[in-house]
C-alpha cells in the first residue's frame, strides 16, 4: 500500500459553519436548488474518498450549478446561479478546503474509536431532535411536513457523488476488494432512508427529547466506519490506469489511411 502524508490538520470552527452557511443560502437567492450544508458535507466525504482527484470547478458545477471563474455570461452552459464575486467564492473555498483538509486528516489517521476527538465526524443535525423540542404550537405549524432522519441528508450527499462519478466508484477486479466495496457503499446507502423504528434515542443530549431509533444511532456509525472503508479502498489501489492501445501503422507501400487513393510511403509516411 503507497504511504501518503496526510494534509496539515486544519480546525473548522462553528463560526466558519455559519459563514458557509449564510454564502449558500446567498446562493439559494439565485437558485434555489442550492443545497444545505449537511449534503454539501455529504457531497465532499465522497470526493475525499474518491478514486480520482475531481477538480474543484468540475464538482462546484455539478453541486452548486455555478459557472468556473472564467465562464463569460453568454456561455453556451445555462448557469441556474453563481457566487457574488470573486471575494465570496475565494471565501467559500477556503473554508470548503479547510473542511476538506480536516476529513481527510481524519480518514488517514489510524482510529479504532469514532468517540476519538481525531475520528471523523459528519456535521449532520438532528432536525426531528430540534423539532421535537419546540413548543408545542410551534410543531403544530410544521403539520405532516417531511422531516429528514438523522444523517439522510448527509448519505444523500454522499451518494450523488457516487452517482455523478460513477466511472470512480466501478468495482475492482480483486473479488476480495469489490466485495468490500459492495458492503461499504450499502451501509450508506441504508442511511438514505427513513429512520422507521421506535424513537428512543437522543444523540446530542440526554437531556433532549429521544429523536430516533438505536437502529438508526447504530446505522449512522455503520456509515462512517464505511467512509473509512472507501478511503482505505481507494487508497490501496490507486487511480485507474487508462489502456493504451497502439494502432498498427500502415506498411510504406499499403493504402494511405487518409483516403488519397496514394499508397502511404507516397503520401502522409513522406
Amino acid at each position: 500500500m503507497p504511504e501518503i502524508t496526510p494534509p496539515p490538520h486544519v480546525t473548522v470552527t462553528p463560526e466558519m459553519l455559519d459563514e458557509i452557511d449564510s454564502i449558500l443560502d446567498d446562493l439559494r437567492s439565485r437558485n434555489d436548488e442550492t443545497p444545505q450544508w449537511e449534503f454539501c458535507e455529504g457531497v465532499m466525504a465522497a470526493l475525499v474518498c474518491c478514486r480520482r482527484a475531481i477538480a474543484p470547478d468540475e464538482y462546484l458545477e455539478l453541486l452548486l450549478g455555478v459557472a468556473p471563474p472564467q465562464t463569460p455570461p453568454d456561455a453556451a452552459t445555462d448557469y441556474e446561479g453563481s457566487f457574488a464575486d470573486a471575494a465570496q467564492r475565494a471565501r467559500f473555498m477556503e473554508i470548503w478546503n479547510a473542511r476538506w483538509s480536516e476529513i481527510a486528516t481524519s480518514l488517514a489517521a489510524e482510529t479504532k474509536s469514532l468517540d476519538e476527538e481525531s475520528a471523523y465526524q459528519p456535521e449532520v443535525m438532528d432536525v426531528r431532535g430540534a423539532i421535537a423540542a419546540l413548543p408545542e404550537a410551534e410543531r403544530a405549524e410544521i403539520g405532516d411536513e417531511a422531516i429528514p432522519s438523522f444523517g439522510q441528508v448527509w448519505a444523500l450527499g454522499f451518494m450523488f457523488a457516487v452517482e455523478n462519478w460513477p466511472e470512480e466508484w466501478a468495482a475492482p477486479r480483486d473479488k476480495k476488494a469489490a466485495k468490500w466495496l459492495d458492503a461499504a457503499l450499502e451501509s450508506i446507502v441504508a442511511l438514505t432512508e427513513d429512520d422507521t423504528g421506535p424513537v428512543e434515542v437522543s444523540p446530542f443530549s440526554d437531556d433532549a427529547p429521544p429523536s430516533m431509533s438505536q437502529a438508526r444511532v447504530d446505522a449512522f456509525a455503520d456509515a462512517v466506519w464505511a467512509v473509512y472503508d472507501l478511503f482505505e479502498i481507494w487508497r490501496g489501489i490507486g487511480p485507474r490506469v487508462e489502456t493504451v492501445r497502439k494502432v498498427a501503422a500502415p506498411g510504406r507501400n499499403d493504402a494511405c489511411s487518409c483516403g488519397s487513393g496514394k499508397k502511404f510511403k507516397k503520401c502522409c509516411g513522406a
